[in-house]
């Protein structure tokens, strides 16, 4: 094996560099070394890019006996054909496919074919820069991307946009409404997560001008507890995984009370079925949290004169009587009668009701029932005109009486 070493040094002596050279080539070519005195056009550079025009082209390498071992260049085909790296006596060291780098170096320089190593680039792993392509719901961690939720609390109503993906939202507020993006501008691949710890019902409502929908309905409610993914179909929003983790089904609270206003907390008005006990020294008020839910209350207490309402603090109210138990129904705002009778209790109590809806009515004819007109008045309304009043001072009929046996008693 020669080297070819500076005497004084003892350094290796390479031929005059070229750095960098780019060569179009139509033919096989053969490269030379770039020593002093040669006056050729494809000199042996350490860096090539090289564009075959044609295919089954060759590029040859200089006599590998006229440089030390280590000797290398790094080959680049930017062309779209691929051609093959020979030794100067025609032997294949390689060949370089379009987009691909190589990089050859002599280890053996004892003749003039010489040995060649040779090592490829551009077809092995890329280590990227991971934080350069995290967007939305992606994490950087290391070289690698990774999944993320990133979460943000909510306390007052808002309008997510597009770079709230992947984000997951805790409402901690009371009543409350979360607006969604137009769902045709983001796309199909859009979703965000939403748990609601707070204290009131979140609603959460598409693009109303859109026409949008989620779930088929023009919003969601989101009660205290409940949680979901809400995905983004291109034209609406549909949840997976509503709701709430619960081990059962009913839970029971028993809460003494003497009167006055009592607000429920949030996990006290998570309880289905409800029992007051207690001697009341003054009417009392029950206010549950503005949600939508189902409750069966028992009023056990001590009562006397004095009553127990219950409310969210605003809309239609329901009174229970003493003694008696209630299932009752809240929308959020107002409580409804859920029964049509009351199983056990000593009394019932509706709502009063007018002539044009009368608190007791039929379902075929709904203006035609018995309501309260007044303080000491008992009404029938017939098809919304009150025709029949009881007072404390008589009876008062509009219209004319039809009396088969006549009527007795007092002057007309």
């Amino acid at each position: 094996m020669t080297t070819f070493t500076n005497p004084f040094t003892g350094d290796v002596i390479d031929p005059t560099d070229v750095s960098y050279a780019a060569y179009t080539i139509a033919t096989s070519t053969a490269l030379v070394w770039p020593v002093n005195g040669d006056t050729s056009t494809t000199v042996a550079a350490r860096i090539m890019q090289i564009t075959a025009s044609a295919g089954s082209l060759s590029l040859s390498m200089p006599p590998a006996n006229q440089v030390s071992v280590g000797q290398d260049a790094l080959i680049r085909n930017v062309g779209a054909n691929t051609f093959t790296i020979k030794t100067y006596t025609g032997s294949t060291i390689g060949t370089i496919a379009a987009g691909e780098a190589k990089y050859i170096y002599v280890t053996d320089n004892s003749t003039d074919t010489g040995v060649w190593g040779i090592f490829t680039f551009g077809t092995g792993t890329s280590a990227a820069d991971a934080s350069a392509l995290a967007g939305y719901g992606l994490l950087a961690i290391s070289t690698t991307l990774n999944q993320s939720h990133p979460t943000a609390t909510l306390t007052v109503n808002q309008t997510m946009v597009l770079a709230d993906r992947a984000q997951a939202y805790i409402w901690t507020g009371g009543a409350g409404t979360t607006n969604l993006p137009i769902g045709s501008v983001l796309g199909s691949s859009w979703f965000v997560l939403i748990k609601n710890n707070g204290t009131g019902t979140l609603n959460v409502t598409p693009d109303a001008a859109g026409g949008e929908l989620i779930d088929g309905a023009n919003y969601k409610a989101f009660a205290p507890g409940d949680s979901a993914f809400v995905l983004c179909t291109g034209t609406g929003y549909v949840t997976v995984g509503f709701g709430q983790s619960s081990q059962f089904a009913f839970t029971a609270l028993t809460k003494p009370v003497t009167g006055g206003t009592v607000t429920l907390s949030s996990n006290e008005a998570t309880n289905t079925i409800m029992t007051f006990i207690g001697t009341l020294v003054s009417n009392v008020t029950i206010v549950f949290p503005p949600v939508v839910n189902f409750y069966v209350i028992s009023n056990q207490c001590t009562a006397g004169t004095y009553t127990m309402t219950v409310t969210t603090g605003s809309g239609a109210t329901a009174v229970i009587p003493s003694n008696g138990q209630a299932t009752v129904i809240c929308d959020g705002t107002k409580f409804y009668n859920a029964n049509t009778l009351l199983s056990g209790a000593t009394s019932f109590s509706i709502v009063d009701g007018s002539a044009a809806s009368p608190a007791i009515n039929f379902s075929s004819e709904t203006n035609t029932g018995i309501y309260r007109p007044g303080t000491g008045q008992f009404g029938l309304s017939i098809l919304g005109t009150l025709r029949f009043n009881l007072s404390a001072s008589g009876l008062a009929i509009t219209g004319t009486g039809n009396f088969s046996a006549g009527v007795s008693g007092g002057s007309f």
